[in-house]
């Protein structure tokens, strides 16, 4: 994670008056990569890598949970569930996915209504609703990477999903076909880890 989202994290936590807890992964992701590392020879760095800091996150939570008897609530939107922008075992451990069926869109809109409603500015730091969403498992790393941008996104995903429409349909309410054919694709895809 970066500074400024460990940064906000923590000021977030005094904001709602909890405790706030660092504890680093590093270690334990390089134990992981030297374990991995004659299994892996000869291929690239990609996606399992970052899965495995996500992974290393939920173990702790877990962890955690069991220690102190806390409930571990997940992280992922309806958003990023629906197109697997979440890591099984990682960000999807937890014993309660609080915003599962909430739109990435609506998690900004509820996240500035929180805000005006105080005390003060809000408890959810401004720099968390402004900075460009990222899982932020390698640097630089944003979701518009492979995403559209959310307000687009979460048409197809209300579309497809919720509505039940063809690519046809969605495509025919004047979106880009390719587009809605490769987060359909990504959806299908992805389905299992929802279920």
């Amino acid at each position: 994670s970066t500074a400024a989202t460990r940064s906000d994290a923590e000021l977030l936590a005094n904001h709602l008056d909890i405790e706030f807890r660092e504890i680093s992964i590093e270690s334990v992701f390089v134990a992981y990569l030297d374990a991995l590392a004659d299994t892996f020879v000869g291929r690239d760095v990609d996606v399992t890598e970052e899965n495995i800091q996500a992974r290393i996150r939920g173990n702790y939570l877990m962890a955690l949970s069991n220690k102190f008897g806390w409930l571990v609530l997940t992280n992922g939107n309806k958003s990023e569930t629906a197109v697997g922008y979440t890591t099984l075992y990682g960000d999807m451990a937890g014993g309660f996915a609080v915003i599962k069926d909430v739109p990435k869109t609506m998690v900004y809109r509820l996240s500035r209504y929180r805000n005006e409603r105080g005390p003060g500015q809000g408890p959810i730091p401004q720099s968390t609703i402004d900075r460009p969403p990222s899982a932020e498992l390698r640097a630089g790393q944003t979701d518009q990477d492979g995403l559209p941008p959310y307000d687009l996104l979460d048409r197809i995903v209300e579309a497809y999903v919720v509505r039940d429409e063809s690519v046809e349909e969605i495509a025919a309410a004047g979106l880009d076909r390719a587009l809605v054919e490769r987060i359909v694709r990504m959806i299908d895809l992805n389905e299992y880890k929802r279920r």
